[in-house]
């Protein structure tokens, strides 16, 4: 079976905070262009579905020049917000989420972005993954946000051998103590962006990498 792995998660957290961090990662950039305010931020983690932060800061940047709230986006036509959504991967889908989300968040919600998973989902183009970043980083609850860097980051380090998102989430809120929850989405992200990337990650320069199972085993040291 191997040597059990034993996860020091303040270790781990106080780790990546200290070098991932200061690697400039595109997840930075993206938090910054929302600034966690409600609209923004689904705007933005609505249009970062498969595509790469950098390229969804300059389309959000752009976006909010000319719509400014979820009823801005309900009452405009849907052939200006993809003309406003032109460069980014699936435009016309996401184009067509945010004025039908936003016309339920202003027809149902009164308004007002959703706080709880299960009124978030109803929306167009949110899933599990979403929502709990918008749980997280508007509402400021303990959840944790699983997209690909998250997943595959778990699988690596040995922590969890699961096939899908969802499967990660279950398995990393067993696993993880609830103070660290809000951590891991951001710290993984950062850390698949820079360093564990997908395809040839950068096993030698990795921070946490005497946790890890994948590092250890792909490593010269």
């Amino acid at each position: 079976m191997g040597t059990v792995v034993s996860y020091d998660w303040e270790e781990i957290i106080k780790t990546l905070k200290e070098t991932v961090l200061k690697l400039n990662p595109p997840v930075l950039l993206m938090i910054n262009t929302h600034k966690n305010d409600p609209f923004k931020t689904f705007v933005c983690t609505v249009l970062a579905s498969r595509s790469r932060d950098e390229v969804t800061v300059k389309v959000c940047e752009r976006l909010f020049k000319k719509f400014r709230s979820f009823q801005d986006l309900a009452q405009a036509p849907l052939e200006e917000i993809e003309k406003t959504l032109k460069g980014l991967g699936l435009y016309r889908q996401k184009a067509s989420y945010l004025k039908e989300s936003s016309k339920i968040i202003m027809e149902k919600f009164q308004g007002k972005l959703p706080d709880t998973l299960e009124d978030l989902i109803q929306l167009k183009g949110v899933g599990r993954k979403v929502a709990n970043l918008i749980l997280q980083r508007v509402y400021g609850k303990e959840t944790i946000s699983v997209d690909t860097h998250v997943h595959r980051i778990a699988n690596r380090l040995g922590l969890v051998k699961t096939k899908t998102p969802s499967q990660t989430e279950k398995a990393l809120k067993e696993l993880i103590d609830r103070k660290y929850w809000k951590d891991i989405n951001l710290l993984f992200v950062a850390l698949g962006q820079t360093i564990c990337k997908p395809q040839k990650p950068l096993c030698e320069q990795c921070p946490i990498r005497k946790w890890c199972s994948y590092g250890k085993k792909n490593s010269s040291n």
